[in-house]
């Protein structure tokens, strides 16, 4: 028994077909544009639309089979990325008659299915295509995505510099100090000598020394002039006001 794609190629099948249409017993079959700027109207250009998708779906289904060979499989995913373009014009031109915008609402089952690789201007392979000789190596050589690290590997190499403990050993510290003594150091050599102490132990231990060395002393002496004093309460004091504090919180309480 002869396949059916036979049966359609043999003249009398083709006679009969073409009688039935002129009596109006079949209904004639229709062909897709070529263009799809050809084609005026919505109805139409949303059917040849999903027709396409209709041919995608099978050939990403038949590029799965095992049996064929590599030419075969080179074949089909030329076929369906060519549908895939094709597709793409359709849903630009149902936008552009007034249609959904399928590129931005349609779903992505189909381009899910296929992989791209970089630089390849949206060339997919699908199925079986994508473990074709020197497409496999092609995938390969991509850099592969960052792994996400935990919080204890973040922590894991932070060490005392990372909170800044030994800001000061890179000498930056050390010469903004000494360029504030030096400032220090010329506000009090400008000091009246009456605003200084007079101790005659301090004034005999200046005696002999240096200009450094006498500034550095002024500096101390007006440090013990100026620290502030703050009264630190006795352990008897503390136990008082805690008694005190309690009480009140009993009141407030009843």
């Amino acid at each position: 028994m002869a396949r059916n794609e036979e049966k359609a190629q043999s003249m009398l099948y083709r006679f009969r077909e073409a009688q039935a249409v002129q009596l109006g017993l079949v209904k004639p079959k229709e062909r897709r544009p070529y263009l799809a700027s050809d084609c005026n109207d919505l109805k139409d250009a949303e059917k040849w639309r999903q027709q396409i998708i209709r041919e995608i779906s099978r050939k990403v289904s038949k590029i799965q089979d095992a049996g064929l060979s590599d030419y075969q499989i080179r074949d089909l995913n030329d076929e369906i990325n060519k549908l895939m373009r094709e597709k793409g014009h359709w849903e630009d031109q149902i936008k552009k008659l007034g249609g959904p915008d399928f590129r931005r609402i349609g779903p992505k089952m189909l381009d899910h299915e296929g992989k791209a690789v970089p630089g390849n201007r949206g060339y997919k392979y699908f199925g079986r295509a994508k473990d074709l000789p020197g497409v496999r190596e092609l995938f390969e050589s991509e850099a592969p995505e960052p792994t996400k690290r935990t919080r204890f590997e973040l922590y894991k190499n932070v060490d005392a510099d990372y909170y800044g403990y030994r800001d000061e050993e890179d000498g930056l510290l050390f010469e903004s100090e000494a360029e504030v003594e030096r400032g220090l150091i010329e506000e009090i050599s400008k000091l009246p000598d009456k605003v200084l102490p007079t101790d005659k132990s301090i004034q005999k231990k200046k005696e002999g020394a240096s200009q450094l060395e006498r500034d550095i002393t002024d500096i101390d002496l007006l440090s013990e002039k100026y620290v502030a004093h703050v009264a630190v309460p006795s352990q008897k004091e503390v136990e008082e006001y805690l008694i005190q504090r309690r009480k009140r919180q009993m009141l407030d309480l009843y």
